[in-house]
């Protein structure tokens, strides 16, 4: 079963008899939100439209989180006067440009549209919204009278010491506006004393006041691990997944489930923890600019091919992307094979319905696609570099029937991201150029490279139809018929003389795509 409909049944057996479910994520706008968070996007989204599909009445609630303070730069605004700014709210600080109200807006707005470009439509409540109508006020009191509870917790849970003044309330301090720097020092029921430290945290200056105020109605915010089990009370939260990191032992996941049953005796979600998303073999970070963001990365592939790229991987395991290397490639062929289960009629094994269900969900709609035909993206990012090449010819001699309208739509559309691919990332190995006389490189070809040459020429001046498949088996025959030859010694010498490379791609497709009497002439030249 895939893993979508186990963990959807597993919920709906966890939760007999309930028809109602909350499903919640969040992301902290901190900065450009980076490829790794649309995972969480996608694992929520899915395990609701897969809830749904059972009849059941699921809200996909993702909210933004605008009301922590900036602790970190981001590196397009490094030396733009934002420093001023650190410590702050959020929502507080004045956005980038005119586009949006604030920072964490403006940040929201660009990770918000790959959101809805993958198809899903969640509810977006903001984090300062929730503490300003007081939804937060009941957990607030909480933090500030069962705080040496709470710190008792952390130091069983984590081995985390706290401080005896310590409270999981910060107060937004009145004169500065800063949130990270503040100390409470006492609460008598309805005001708390406090201070704005000068050194408290490193990446803030305090400005040292000393005042006294309502923590409630927006004037306070919690330390994100009372945050985290307050904001599944405060939703009604059934059901909330979370990275590797939040599930370590004693990490943010343990204190929060803690605290619900010692604290506030309230329902824990039920967990879906899923592993890290890795470009290059690096955890994605928004504050250090490690990675590629959700709009760069969205960019660069068709919206279902990132859905299926979130969907096809199992939540316990790491997704390896490597945007510069083969994944784009790979990641096309991976969702063409599934394509081409979900349309096949037959008995299918446990591998390909998994494949076909993969497929199946990486729609942006409920409606059925429609059959087309799926040219390989290694093929086209192939022929758009060579000029003589017309790829709706080429594409209609590998389907090997008339294209229909659907695919010339497929076409160009691969072909729009074959470029971006080209322009972004692509490796060298994956750029060519036909070389339109015969390159110097050739020169240093040995007599057995030569003589292979002058063999494969005859084979083809000689061939009747002009098939990739057919020109492969010739190469292949000849490579069969001398025990001097090896295929990289032949192979190498067909790249060499027709892209100035030693290597290539698949050989008889390759030249089935050039002009017959273009190829034969190459060959006879050398």
């Amino acid at each position: 079963m895939f893993w979508v409909d186990e963990i959807t049944d597993n919920i709906i057996q966890t939760y007999t008899g309930r028809d109602k479910f909350i499903i919640r994520d969040e992301k902290t706008l901190s900065g450009r939100v980076h490829i790794g968070s649309v995972r969480g996007v996608v694992i929520h989204g899915i395990i609701a439209q897969a809830l749904r599909e059972k009849g059941k009445n699921a809200r996909f609630i993702y909210e933004f989180n605008d009301y922590d303070p900036m602790d970190g730069m981001p590196k397009e605004l490094e030396e733009k006067g934002f420093e001023k700014y650190m410590g702050m709210p959020l929502c507080n600080i004045p956005s980038p440009n005119e586009t949006a109200k604030n920072f964490a807006e403006y940040y929201g707005a660009e990770f918000l549209s790959v959101i809805n470009e993958i198809g899903f439509t969640p509810e977006i409540p903001r984090a300062s919204q929730a503490y300003k109508t007081g939804k937060m006020n009941d957990w607030i009191r909480l933090g500030l009278t069962k705080n040496n509870e709470i710190r008792e917790i952390y130091r069983k849970v984590s081995g985390s010491e706290k401080p005896e003044h310590w409270s999981p309330v910060q107060v937004i301090c009145e004169k500065c506006g800063k949130v990270g720097s503040t100390d409470v020092q006492s609460f008598d029921g309805e005001k708390v004393k406090y201070s704005c430290q000068k050194n408290k945290v490193k990446w803030a200056e305090g400005c040292e006041f000393e005042g006294e105020i309502s923590p409630f109605d927006g004037n306070a915010e919690l330390t994100w691990k009372v945050e985290w089990p307050a904001k599944w009370d405060a939703y009604n939260v059934t059901i909330e997944g979370s990275g590797k990191d939040h599930n370590a032992s004693g990490g943010s996941h343990d204190i929060g489930r803690k605290i619900c049953q010692e604290i506030s005796h309230t329902e824990v979600p039920f967990n879906i923890p899923y592993e890290f998303f890795l470009i290059g073999g690096k955890k994605m970070s928004s504050s250090k600019g490690i990675g590629q963001t959700a709009r760069d990365i969205a960019d660069q592939l068709p919206p279902e091919m990132l859905r299926f790229l979130m969907i096809k991987t199992k939540p316990n395991r790491v997704i390896e992307f490597d945007p510069e290397g083969e994944t784009i490639p790979r990641l096309f062929d991976q969702h063409d094979e599934a394509a081409k289960w979900h349309f096949f009629e037959g008995e299918k094994d446990v591998i390909q319905s998994d494949h076909a269900r993969a497929f199946e969900l990486s729609q942006l709609t409920s409606e059925k696609p429609q059959e087309r035909f799926l040219p390989r993206f290694s093929q086209l990012v192939f022929i758009i570099q060579i000029p003589r090449l017309n790829v709706y010819d080429e594409v209609e001699k590998m389907k090997g029937n008339p294209l229909t309208e659907l695919d010339r739509e497929e076409i160009d559309l691969r072909v729009k991201y074959a470029k971006k691919w080209l322009e972004s990332f692509a490796p060298d190995k994956y750029r060519y150029e036909l070389q339109e006389s015969l390159p110097e490189s050739a020169e240093e070809l040995n007599e057995l490279q030569k003589q292979f040459a002058h063999e494969l020429a005859k084979q083809l001046e000689a061939a009747e139809k002009w098939d990739g498949e057919l020109l492969h088996t010739s190469i292949h025959n000849i490579v069969k018929g001398n025990e001097d030859y090896s295929p990289k010694l032949c192979f190498q010498t067909i790249y060499i003389l027709f892209l100035n490379k030693t290597f290539g791609p698949q050989a008889g497709w390759f030249l089935s795509a050039l002009e017959k009497e273009f190829v034969v002439g190459r060959l006879k030249e050398v």
